[in-house]
């Protein structure tokens, strides 16, 4: 099982896919690093040589922030914003979306399964 950048990239999968599963590397990023190393893409993880992993990992290295010092990185912007107190780093500490999308209706993934307000019929029956 290659290992890259500390992750276990699946052996089974086409190298360009099992890329991805790195933090930071999507489909793009994955097909340019193969393509700078000069290695086919629809190449199995495990057919590759040491040689060629080295190369990937070499590049990987000199140009693209991934895993660990990425996801540094992001948390470090998030916690910027909340200390300037910006509105994004407001909607950031209250767990609603940042970029603009509605919440009347949607972004449930973002706040959470509903919570019930108890007694609103209560209320309602109390102002007649």
């Amino acid at each position: 099982m290659p290992r890259i950048s500390g992750v276990d990239i699946p052996p089974d999968k086409v190298i360009w896919i099992s890329l991805t599963y790195l933090y930071g590397i999507g489909r793009t990023n994955s097909r340019a690093i193969l393509k700078e190393a000069g290695i086919d893409a629809q190449r199995r993880a495990k057919d590759l040589s040491e040689e060629e992993l080295a190369k990937i990992i070499g590049i990987i290295d000199r140009d693209y922030l991934v895993e660990g010092g990425l996801r540094r990185v992001v948390t470090q912007n998030v916690a910027r914003l909340r200390d300037i107190g910006s509105y994004r780093g407001a909607r950031h500490r209250r767990s609603l979306p940042v970029r603009g999308q509605r919440t009347r209706s949607n972004a449930r993934t973002r706040k959470g399964p509903r919570k019930t307000v108890a007694g609103k019929k209560g209320v309602k029956e109390l102002s007649k």
